[in-house]
């Protein structure tokens, strides 16, 4: 039977929570399980998104196989039958939701990738016609197309903080050089090949953050992956610079919280019915234009 997910419980384990995913560490390897609970500013709501997890870690998985051949990331397996026990047995809750994957060091570096001028670099633009240190023409409208890709990076935040937009020279501070060469680099360059393909799906993907991890020697791609909760999706035809945007995200709840003037801070509203199914249809609206195939969990 279908539910909404907020926690994922399993029998003497203790995840570490963030705030979609419940983390279980296996030693090298982790179980990482998307629940439905949705985070806008980020702050958690009270109520979570009926199938937003699964969606998550589908479109995650359909990237991570696409994407094959260019990078080497974590996943291993999403079959939970092949999970070590006891999570082989918590079908119920883990099914569609989870992947089991290659524990790494993680880097503390959100890699945003920005193809457009939207959200924060938008208002950063309007003030400094930069953003992050990277200097843009002029004369850019909200939304516009940006000449060429480019890397911004942002610290990674502690639960309940925000995020802190960085240049890459303290980027490469904080992980060193050759790592914050190599992660944009291939952001970059992961973040073009996404967006043909999503443009040839009939979908712009506009900005996206990327995670890294170290496990030997290799630099390998993990957590989510281009998916809407980490990524703004467009649909192409109803694009026109100068203006917000359609979304395939949490847009629905961001700006039902922008008409109740959320503060922001503290803890989550209860969302109501119709946000909640709106956003549910729109998270499975993107699953099925990005991958072709129908949506059956």
């Amino acid at each position: 039977m279908n539910q909404v997910i907020l926690q994922t419980q399993i029998a003497g384990q203790q995840p570490k929570r963030g705030k979609v995913r419940d983390i279980y560490d296996l030693g090298d390897k982790m179980i990482i399980a998307a629940t439905d609970r949705i985070s806008a500013f980020d702050v958690i709501m009270k109520n979570g998104i009926d199938k937003k997890g699964i969606v998550l870690t589908q479109i995650s998985k359909f990237w991570f196989e696409h994407l094959n051949s260019q990078i080497k990331h974590h996943l291993i397996t999403d079959d939970v039958s092949k999970f070590p026990a006891p999570f082989n047995e918590a079908a119920d809750q883990l099914r569609g939701r989870s992947m089991l994957v290659k524990k790494t060091k993680v880097l503390p570096i959100e890699c945003v990738v920005r193809g457009y001028l939207a959200g924060s670099g938008w208002k950063e633009y309007q003030q400094s016609q930069s953003v992050c240190g990277v200097k843009l023409p002029a004369g850019l409208k909200q939304c516009s197309k940006l000449p060429e890709p480019i890397f911004t990076p942002a610290t990674k935040a502690e639960l309940g903080e925000h995020d802190e937009n960085i240049s890459f020279e303290k980027c490469a501070a904080v992980i060193g050089q050759e790592a914050a060469t190599y992660i944009r680099d291939k952001s970059i360059l992961i973040f073009k090949l996404a967006s043909q393909y999503a443009e040839s799906r009939g979908i712009i993907l506009a900005d996206t953050k990327f995670e890294w991890g170290v496990v030997g020697s290799d630099i390998i791609l993990i957590d989510e992956v281009l998916t809407p909760d980490s990524s703004r999706f467009w649909p192409a035809d109803k694009y026109e610079a100068g203006r917000d945007q359609e979304s395939f995200d949490k847009q629905f709840v961001r700006n039902y919280l922008e008409s109740i003037n959320f503060d922001k801070s503290g803890s989550g509203v209860e969302l109501p019915a119709d946000i909640v199914s709106k956003t549910s249809d729109k998270y499975i609206e993107a699953y099925e234009k990005l991958t072709g195939k129908k949506f059956e969990f």
